[in-house]
This record gives C-alpha cells, sequence and structure tokens, in this order.
C-alpha cells in the first residue's frame, strides 16, 4: 500500500534535502509535486487541496528558512499533517461495555464483510479473549450464510444455526438472544450489502442498528475501489452513523487514496487493515506509523510487534544458541526462511525498514519474492537429515540427486550452500566476538572487512538491520538476502 505516493514524495524530499537552503520557490514547487502526487493516489480533492495548503502555510515560515536542516524540517511538516489527515491516534475497537456487545458490519456486496467479520472475531477470541458469537444476516446473497458458518469453523468461534426463510429482522432478534442466554461477550452482525447504496440497504441496516444497539458499527470499504469507498463512507455514515472503518485490500493497493480520504471526509476513524487473505492477516490502523511508511521512515515497532507474533521464541532462542556456538546448519536456515515468510517476505520486512524503500523495489526487480524462499526451501527439505546437519557431504552426484527432487538446478543448490557458509563462517566470527561492527556498534568500519566474507545481508549491519533497531528474540528472521550481490572487491581464497 502507498507505493505509488511514496515513490513520488521520495522523489520530492530527495531533492529538497540536498539543499542547504530553501526558498519561497523551492517550496512552492515542491507542493505542487506534493499535490500532484497525492491526486494521482486518488485522495479525494477537497482533502488534497486543505493538505498543501496547511503544508505550505507552515513551509513558508520562520521555522523552515531558519533551521539547519530546511529539507528535513519540510519532510517533517508534511509526516505530521499526513499523521493529522489520517487521525493522529489510534482508535482500537471498543469492546468493553456489559455482555452481549454488538458488532455491526455494514457495507457494500464484494468489499469483505463476511471474511472480516471472521477475522474480527478471531482477533477479539485470541488477543481480548472474549467469547464471540457470529450471525450472518445476509438472506439475499446465496450461500452467503453458509460462508460464515464455514470460516466460523476454521477460526473455531460460534455461528448462529441458520433457520431457513427467517427475515433479516427476526435473525437480529435471535441472535442478540441467543448471545444473552449463551453468556457470549461479542456478538458479530454480518449485514446484507448490495452493488451500490440505495434506499431499501439503508433502511434495513437502519432497523438492525435499532435492535441491536451496536457499540460499534464498522463500515467494510474495498480499498482498491478508490474514491467510491469514500462515497460510500460518507452515504453511511450520514443515514446510518459508522464508528469506525475496516479497509480491505490493502496489499493489492498501491495508491492508498481511500486510507487517506476516509478520515477527512466522515470524520470516523479507520480502525483496521486486511492485509491478506489469511483470518489473522488484519492489522490496527497506527496513523503515526503509516505517515512513517509512506516517508520511507519505515516502521520498526510494526515490525517489532509483528515478529513477536509470528516467531516461535523456542526456536528463535535455540537457533540462536546454536550461532552463538558457530553451529549453523540448513535446518536452522530452512526455519529462517520460514519465519520470514510469516512476517509479511523480504519485501513486507524492508517495506518496514527505515530508508530501505529503494531497496524494495531493488529487491522487486531481482526477482527476490517468495517463490525463491519456496525453491530454497524445497531444495533443503530434499536432502538427507545427515546432508542438512553436514552439508560438506553434498558431492556433484548428491547434487544431482537434490536438484532432481527439488525441480531446481545445481547451481541454484551452490548458491544456497554459497550463502549458508558464508553466513555460518559470520556466526563463528560474531560468537567470538571478533566483528563488533555487524552490530553497528560504535567504531564500526565494515569497508574495512575483507571483501566476500560477509553473508549476503542488506547494507546496515547485522541481517540488514539497521543500528539502533529494537532487537527480537534470535535476531530478524531471514538472516541473507538469497541472490543479493556480495560487497565488492576481489574474494580472499578461503584458508584450508
Amino acid at each position: 500500500m502507498f507505493e505509488t505516493l511514496s515513490d513520488r514524495l521520495g522523489t520530492v524530499f530527495d531533492r529538497l534535502r540536498g539543499r542547504g537552503a530553501l526558498t519561497d520557490s523551492d517550496v512552492a514547487e515542491a507542493m505542487r509535486e506534493v499535490r500532484v502526487a497525492l491526486l494521482e493516489a486518488d485522495v479525494a480533492l477537497p482533502v488534497v487541496k486543505g493538505f498543501v495548503e496547511r503544508v505550505r502555510e507552515k513551509a513558508v515560515g520562520q521555522e523552515v528558512t531558519r533551521s539547519v536542516t530546511p529539507g528535513q524540517q519540510v519532510v517533517k511538516i508534511v509526516h505530521d499533517e499526513l499523521v493529522e489527515v489520517l487521525g493522529k491516534d489510534p482508535e482500537p475497537l471498543n469492546v468493553d461495555m456489559a455482555p452481549p456487545a454488538a458488532v455491526m458490519m455494514v457495507g457494500l456486496q464484494g468489499s469483505g464483510k463476511t471474511t472480516s467479520t471472521a477475522k474480527i472475531a478471531l482477533r477479539l477470541k485470541t488477543r481480548h479473549k472474549k467469547k464471540v458469537l457470529m450471525a450472518s444476516l445476509d438472506t439475499r446473497r446465496p450461500a452467503a450464510m453458509e460462508q460464515l458458518k464455514v470460516l466460523g469453523e476454521q477460526v473455531d468461534v460460534a455461528t448462529l444455526p441458520i433457520i431457513e426463510g427467517q427475515d433479516t429482522i427476526g435473525i437480529a432478534k435471535r441472535a442478540m438472544e441467543a448471545a444473552r442466554l449463551g453468556g457470549y461477550d461479542v456478538v458479530m452482525l454480518d449485514t446484507a450489502g448490495r452493488g451500490h447504496v440505495d434506499e431499501a440497504l439503508m433502511f434495513e441496516v437502519e432497523q438492525i442498528r435499532d435492535i441491536a444497539q451496536p457499540i460499534e458499527t464498522l463500515l467494510v470499504a474495498d480499498s482498491l475501489t478508490g474514491q467510491d469507498a469514500v462515497h460510500v463512507a460518507e452515504s453511511f455514515q450520514t443515514r446510518v452513523g459508522i464508528s469506525g472503518i475496516v479497509l480491505t485490500r490493502i496489499d493489492g493497493d498501491g495508491r492508498g487514496g481511500a486510507a487517506l480520504s476516509m478520515r477527512a471526509v466522515t470524520g470516523r476513524p479507520i480502525k483496521l487493515l486486511g492485509v491478506g487473505e489469511k483470518m489473522d492477516a488484519l492489522e490496527d490502523f497506527h496513523p503515526e506509523r503509516i505517515a512513517g511508511r509512506i516517508l520511507g521512515m519505515g516502521d520498526v515497532v510494526s515490525l517489532v510487534e509483528k515478529a513477536a507474533e509470528t516467531i516461535d521464541q523456542e526456536k528463535a532462542e535455540k537457533i540462536a544458541k546454536k550461532m552463538r556456538k558457530g553451529q549453523f546448519d540448513l535446518d536452522d536456515l530452512a526455519e529462517q526462511l520460514r519465519q520470514m515468510k510469516k512476517m509479511g517476505g523480504l519485501q513486507g520486512i524492508m517495506g518496514m525498514l527505515p530508508g530501505m524503500g529503494k531497496m524494495k523495489s531493488a529487491v522487486a526487480d531481482a526477482n527476490l519474492g517468495e517463490d525463491v524462499f519456496k525453491h530454497q526451501e524445497a531444495i533443503i527439505t530434499s536432502m538427507t537429515k545427515k546432508e542438512r546437519a553436514n552439508p560438506k557431504l553434498l558431492n556433484a552426484s548428491r547434487k544431482k540427486r537434490v536438484a532432481k527432487g527439488s525441480g531446481t538446478s545445481v547451481q541454484d543448490i551452490n548458491r544456497l550452500l554459497k550463502m549458508h557458509r558464508q553466513m555460518a563462517d559470520m556466526m563463528k566470527k560474531v560468537g567470538k566476538g571478533g566483528m563488533k561492527q555487524l552490530f553497528g556498534g560504535p567504531g564500526a568500519d565494515l569497508d574495512a572487512m575483507p571483501a566476500g566474507e560477509l553473508p549476503d545481508a542488506a547494507p546496515g549491519g547485522l541481517m540488514g538491520v539497521p543500528p539502533g533497531m529494537p532487537s527480537m528474540p534470535g535476531g530478524l528472521p531471514g538472516l541473507g538476502m538469497p541472490g543479493m550481490p556480495p560487497r565488492g572487491g576481489k574474494k580472499k581464497k578461503r584458508k584450508k
């Protein structure tokens, strides 16, 4: 999300940062480009006008002209304004009330209401320890009720039994009564949608609202619909009154205009982002973190939180212990690749690291996506247990066998073994305390190191982590960046 906007703004601010002093004309030119970038990202015109005007007022004042780093100061002003537009403080779901608390899901057909209902139910169950009941009120769409029932079985959340022929209002009343009698904390009401906003849809949702008295009325909007999503949000806010917005298909939207417009247009916060098809692919909306991602400042806090959620603590500590002893076999490498995939792959991680926006696009151009990791994992799983523990056993005939079993080539196996060898060598040196500079510590001098003795990792310290980044259990998953070129210069011959 926001890739288009981030790239355009990055180019504008790179030019500003390169100048010692800024004139009014420099700021005016930058603001014109910011305006175009926002419009291209599908941000609503009134929002763009207000945003650019507020930034211009602050940017041409004494605050910037007297600043030691005027370019950086403009970036800060834009960042602060983005945070204001997006909502300043995160507003999580409110479910702290006398049970059963009703959460009503509204929106157009195809926006992802039913899937989002199951995702939120899972989150309430696992994170907030709530007992949740889901009920489908969609009597029009074929198999809508069955879909919610199947999703309920997947996430292990109860669904209201289906009674054929019952109308929407009857289902809503039965759901609230079942929640009271069953001792449920939260009842999720998945309402019906339409292809467009019409009077019948609004009347039905108003009736359900009056029966359930929901503590949260969440509008589910497809971010890919851009300005249409903003108009839908405005309509629902006017007629029904929404408490928050859930933006879906964020992973497929490179513009992000809907996110930037909705808060300003409706006055209601974006609470959650749907970032994938899996049931746990749901993120809290943090305005400051999103603003940081847009401006290439990264989002280290979200990265650490994601790592804490996805990384198996026990496995991470086990691998870390082996690394300190200089023991790092191919099973450990496979585990690192699996953990990296859980965190969104190489591009997902790099998108959250400060200053890595351009590296992210370079990785995309180099085709270092999920398929590369799948191939590498296939290579490792095609080896015997002994070969994984001791890669030196892999002679020419064994490599041919592994290549055939994994559907890859001997060259692919050689590349993987080289990467593993470099990482293992590095771990031995780190274990001896002889490579403090890998941690980005004081006096680090990476350029003074012999070329070729670093793993294929991103610049910026150990495992591609910028110095000063908060540590995670076992380090950042995915130690190397497979296929990335090693540091330049001639390689020293390895001592036998």
